[in-house]
């Protein structure tokens, strides 16, 4: 079989690993990857905006299964061409998609459906906002309903800083179009949980957990990014809580979306708040969340293959599926400046180093190759990833990977997991 991987960032990487390791697969091809993929399988030099491109591609090379990573071609309808000339294909059509790309579609399907989730209001116009927010006196969140790459979302303490972010969004127009209808929500407490769950239209199976840090520095302070590291399983996703998460969320969003007209059929990712008074959704993703996958990618044991065939082919009721039971964590290395202006072009060292270690495997996201040596070329540059015998032995690996590394004006958080470490027993 012959696979193709839609994408160039640290999920990518994770999925091209993963499939790699399938009995069943022959070629990888990664359009169009990044430095990392190009060690597994064959980079192709076609982006994953070019719909055209990318089917020329996969009837030229005789694909037998697209795997789409990112959520801009998923919401631009890749999927929906893809099936149109019987080419198989990963992900949710345009319409199921939008579970993602609008979330204020999102905010008024969970309302239909009775799935908890934080008190918020949707709106066009600067100055109704505004006047809204104006009228608050706890904190609030302000996110551009379209997407924004993971950075349209202010959490804001002080509804003050809420009408900055109002402003940067809807006046600034920072996230462009993305930001023309905001949702304003209440500033839910807690931990973040990530679900994933496969779904093949009525079928949901929920993937290992994970839990993910957002916010650029130790303790999570300082603004959103596209997260700094993420570890799997996650202590607080209690079979309590994963039971609630399945009976309130997953199957009545499922239900929701056949109802309306866009069955479900791929990646669900769900962002969820623990709060006192029981699990809320924070958000929906209609792909693998990043840098979640690598970790829930490395414990995985089952043939990846074989999973994302059972969805496609509307068998994920027959699937089987087997874990490490291992715990992983992943250390993002980011540039300097992250998330907002940086430098690319540094030469990454160490790499040959972190290779030779034990249960260490470096998922490459900002990467290129130039003359056979990597450089970056974002803002997330390396997911270092590792397994061990508890969390605390698997940061420990994956932050002596971390050291070994070396790029001018790297940054990365000192505090990845410790959430779980640190979980009353």
């Amino acid at each position: 079989m012959r696979v193709m991987v839609i994408g160039s960032g640290g999920r990518e990487h994770a999925l091209a690993y993963a499939l790699a390791k399938s009995p069943r697969v022959d070629e990888v091809l990664c359009a169009p990857g990044n430095a990392g993929t190009a060690s597994i399988g064959q980079n192709v030099e076609v982006k994953a905006d070019d719909h055209d491109g990318l089917m020329t591609l996969a009837r030229e090379r005789g694909v037998d299964l697209t795997i789409v990573g990112p959520e801009a071609p998923l919401c631009a309808g890749i999927v929906d061409r893809f099936e149109a000339e019987g080419l198989r294909v990963f992900g949710p059509t345009k319409a199921a998609a939008r579970i993602e790309g609008d979330k204020a579609y999102a905010k008024q399907l969970m309302k239909l459906a009775h799935v908890p989730t934080a008190e918020g209001r949707v709106f066009e116009r600067y100055d109704s906002a505004r006047d809204y927010i104006a009228t608050r006196d706890t904190g609030v969140v302000v996110k551009a309903a379209g997407l924004a790459a993971g950075k349209g979302v202010s959490v804001c303490e002080d509804p003050a800083d809420g009408l900055l972010a109002l402003e940067r969004i809807m006046v600034d127009r920072v996230f462009g179009g993305a930001g023309d209808t905001v949702v304003v929500e209440e500033l839910l407490k807690g931990q973040e949980l990530s679900v994933f769950a496969l779904v093949d239209g009525r079928t949901i199976y929920v993937l290992e957990t994970a839990q993910d840090h957002k916010p650029i520095g130790d303790g999570d302070t300082g603004p959103n990014t596209g997260g700094m590291g993420a570890y799997s399983p996650a202590p607080i996703a209690t079979p309590d809580v994963m039971g609630t998460v399945e009976r309130d969320v997953l199957v009545p969003i499922v239900d929701a979306m056949r109802n309306d007209g866009a069955p479900y059929r791929g990646l669900l990712y769900v962002g969820l708040m623990l709060t006192a008074a029981g699990p809320k959704v924070l958000e929906f993703n209609c792909r693998f969340g990043d840098p979640e996958s690598q970790p829930i990618l490395m414990r995985l044991e089952s043939d990846l293959f074989d999973l994302l065939e059972s969805v496609v082919a509307g068998r994920l009721a027959e699937a089987e599926v087997r874990w490490s039971p291992r715990p992983a964590v992943c250390v993002v290395m980011a540039s300097e400046g992250y998330p907002g202006k940086y430098q690319s072009g540094k030469v990454i060292e160490g790499l040959d180093r972190v290779a030779a270690m034990k249960d260490v495997y470096v998922f490459h996201a900002g990467t290129r190759r130039v003359e056979n040596v990597a450089v970056t070329s974002g803002g997330r540059v390396l997911g270092v990833t590792a397994l061990g015998e508890d969390v605390a032995d698997a940061k420990g690996r994956a932050y002596e990977a971390v050291e070994a590394i070396h790029f001018e004006n790297a940054y990365y958080r000192s505090d990845i997991s410790d959430k779980a470490i640190c979980v009353p027993r």
